[in-house]
């Protein structure tokens, strides 16, 4: 739903491509609204890493006299974009969120910002994340704390942290992050968002890795959608990447006719936290919106296994602690000491311990298919509990629980099926509460389609009107 103030900050991409075509906005004056949002809210925020205005007023002044002459180059042409700082950027430092490390500077772009710049987007920097992305939090030993534009004490969810925060924030319509365990749905689930983690391969990588996906995080499924149909286009640095489709016309203007789809309800991850009540309660109202109108609603059962989640978590500490175990000895004391202990914690794991994780991993991407495949969609959390305070590095603070929180999410990642999140409710204090729909592989486009239909569906009383300062109240 746009703000109240109908700010140019406030407005979708949708929104903005059809009012530069009308020639009630230009690219130039939405630039001016958002710089205005972010020189207000940034110092609180925490958003950026690297903030680059003067290229972006370049930009945005080309894509102006495009729109003039009636030549876009592109469906994002002169619409403000961030980018997730572990998504190359020629000539832009890569610090992995972490203090502890060089950072790389690339002398190329990544395929989706290289797709994002020739489609006219107006790219306003490069946003933050913790350290090596390893947490689902803003905590950066880099970068401080990243914060929610709802409530500044809470987290913004990691690790697209900055992208979490610059979209809800009003930091224009469109930003990119990327998701190997939720790294996308869970700062949308903390912060009101429409994401998607798409279906493994669908939007191309420089660096493919297990589970690894990039995606938009957006303030509708139309958004996600148009983003995804610039990014998606493939490019032979991902060995992985799918073969080119149509994404165009992702959303149709036709509703969605939800009668007769096979839905599941997961509400028992089948290990980690257990499940929040009100969120439990919020998910469940949802599934009865499809379910009024037609769709055959089937619970679930618990497909992971405490021990498969335990074997990922190893995974990934082995990984991580072969990039600390790479520092020299003063540049690991920078490293955020929860990351510290995370990855020295399996100091003694053996190789043929890492394989049995990797044979673990395989057999939950197994699962993960096998459970979900009798089903056009499933609706579940996208973590078990709501928002907590921004100074923790994990829902339970500084405690080692693991990945007790992913249980989820994470399944969709090894399956490389797509998912996405959009809000579904509010907790009695107003904290925002994420549903994620999944669907089988490659059908990028149903998920969207779904969460599309529940966006206009969903009711007042789960749709977020966003924490957007109306013109002229941003330092109020």
């Amino acid at each position: 739903m746009p703000h109240p103030s109908g700010r140019p900050a406030s407005l979708t991409a949708t929104e903005l491509v059809a009012a530069y075509d009308s020639g009630h906005l230009s690219p130039v004056e939405v630039l001016a609204d958002v710089i205005d949002v972010i020189e207000a809210r940034e110092s609180e925020l925490n958003a950026f890493w690297q903030l680059d205005l003067e290229a972006a007023r370049v930009t945005a002044t080309a894509s102006e006299k495009r729109w003039r002459n009636r030549e876009p180059v592109g469906p994002v042409d002169g619409v403000p974009v961030t980018i997730k700082e572990n998504l190359a950027r020629a000539g832009v430092p890569m610090p992995a969120g972490t203090a502890g490390v060089e950072p790389v500077v690339p002398t190329r772009s990544s395929p989706l910002v290289e797709r994002i710049e020739e489609s006219g987007g107006v790219v306003l920097g490069s946003t933050v994340m913790p350290d090596w992305g390893m947490l689902s939090s803003g905590v950066s030993s880099l970068h401080g704390i990243t914060r929610s534009p709802w409530d500044p004490t809470l987290t913004t969810g990691g690790s697209s942290s900055g992208a979490g925060a610059a979209a809800a924030g009003g930091y224009g319509p469109l930003h990119v992050g990327t998701d190997i365990g939720g790294s996308i749905r869970l700062p949308g689930t903390w912060l009101g968002l429409t994401t998607l983690k798409p279906s493994a391969g669908r939007v191309p990588l420089d660096t493919p890795y297990l589970g690894r996906a990039a995606g938009p995080l957006t303030r509708s499924a139309r958004d996600a959608a148009l983003l995804l149909s610039v990014i998606s286009r493939p490019d032979p640095r991902d060995w992985t990447s799918l073969p080119p489709t149509d994404l165009g016309t992702v959303l149709p203007s036709e509703a969605l006719d939800v009668a007769g789809l096979r839905i599941g309800l997961h509400l028992d991850a089948g290990c980690g936290l257990a499940l929040d009540q009100e969120v439990c309660r919020a998910v469940a109202a949802a599934a009865a919106v499809f379910a009024d109108a037609g769709a055959e609603v089937t619970r679930l059962a618990p497909f992971m296994t405490p021990a498969m989640l335990r074997d990922l978590d190893e995974f990934w500490r082995v990984r991580s602690l072969t990039d600390f175990d790479a520092l020299a000895p003063e540049a690991r004391e920078r490293v955020l000491p929860f990351i510290q202990r995370w990855v020295l914690a399996v100091r003694d794991v053996d190789g043929r311990s890492v394989l049995r994780d990797y044979a673990s991993i395989m057999a939950l991407q197994q699962a993960t298919v096998a459970a979900t495949e009798a089903f056009d969609l499933v609706l579940s959390p996208v973590a078990p509990v709501t928002a907590f305070p921004a100074e923790w590095p994990m829902p339970w603070g500084e405690a080692d629980e693991g990945m007790a929180h992913i249980g989820f999410t994470a399944p969709y990642n090894m399956s490389g099926q797509p998912a996405a999140s959009v809000n579904c409710g509010f907790t009695t204090d107003g904290r925002t509460i994420g549903l994620q729909i999944s669907g089988r592989r490659f059908d990028d486009v149903g998920v969207l389609r779904a969460v599309d239909w529940y966006e206009r569906h969903r009711g007042a009383a789960a749709t977020p009107v966003w924490p957007i300062p109306e013109t002229g109240d941003e330092r109020g």
